[in-house]
């Protein structure tokens, strides 16, 4: 009998394959309703062999870190090498076993940050399958309390002590140094404003939130992954992207709209 291939195990092919060539991944993806998120790529089947045409010469590179599923939704944690090293979020929606749609956010690979961490490295497995509803729940409420509505005199509810593994490039670990960075950033005037969360994915202790707001004043895609422990936040990584100005925008299909 032959092994079905899992949504998940079909978009990290599609992922790789853009280091690969493998034919066969393009497959996974619906030749009539291929819906783009990403700006800078046109619509369908067609976009994405666009981006494929335009290889340097060494070719892409793609190296899946992580991978999750959450319904009909694979969210993934990429090392790129795609025009220069960076490091993304990828996440498709699938329709009848075809990916029929793709988000993603993008940033320049960068050193290892105050407390030594990467943007990728640490745990990858997920576990707690039976607490996915749960740990969602909790980043969809620190979401709304602390990074929209900036209520800040909450943090300690989510956290366990200064507990909190941190892997964005500018900040060190614990609570405290999230606080230090954001009060570093306000003295240079430098805000970081979220103003509304669009989507949150889970599968068991990972949860991905996508949200909207701005960064230094640019209209801004922030996707930030949490591990949780125990009902606290644990661990942290992040992309940031700068959302392109319309007038460069090569579909119509927003950065959202989930």
């Amino acid at each position: 009998m032959e092994k079905t291939v899992s949504n998940k195990e079909k978009a990290v092919a599609v992922l790789e394959s853009l280091e690969t060539g493998d034919q066969t991944a393009v497959a996974y993806i619906n030749p009539n309703k291929y819906i783009q998120h990403n700006l800078a790529v046109a619509d369908g089947l067609e976009g994405f062999g666009e981006v494929l045409q335009h290889k340097p010469e060494g070719g892409f590179k793609a190296k899946v870190v992580r991978a999750y599923e959450d319904g009909n939704y694979v969210f993934t944690h990429t090392e790129y090498d795609f025009f220069g090293p960076k490091v993304g979020f990828d996440i498709f929606r699938f329709e009848d076993g075809l990916i029929v749609e793709h988000w993603d956010n993008l940033l320049e690979k960068a050193v290892p940050n105050p407390s030594g961490h990467t943007q990728t490295d640490g745990p990858t497995s997920s576990t707690d399958a039976e607490n996915t509803a749960a740990n969602k729940a909790l980043i969809k409420d620190f979401v709304a309390t602390i990074l929209v509505n900036g209520q800040f005199d909450k943090l300690g509810n989510y956290f366990d002590g200064d507990n909190y593994i941190q892997h964005n490039p500018a900040i060190a670990d614990g609570v405290s140094g999230l606080g230090a960075a954001l009060e570093a950033m306000a003295k240079q005037g430098i805000t970081m404003v979220y103003t509304k969360n669009h989507i949150v994915l889970g599968e068991g202790n990972f949860v991905l939130a996508v949200s909207e707001g701005t960064f230094g004043g640019q209209p801004t895609s922030f996707y930030d992954l949490f591990r949780v422990a125990n009902g606290k936040i644990a661990e942290h990584w992040d992309v940031m992207e700068t959302i392109l100005p319309e007038a460069d925008r090569k579909n119509t299909n927003g950065k959202f709209n989930f």
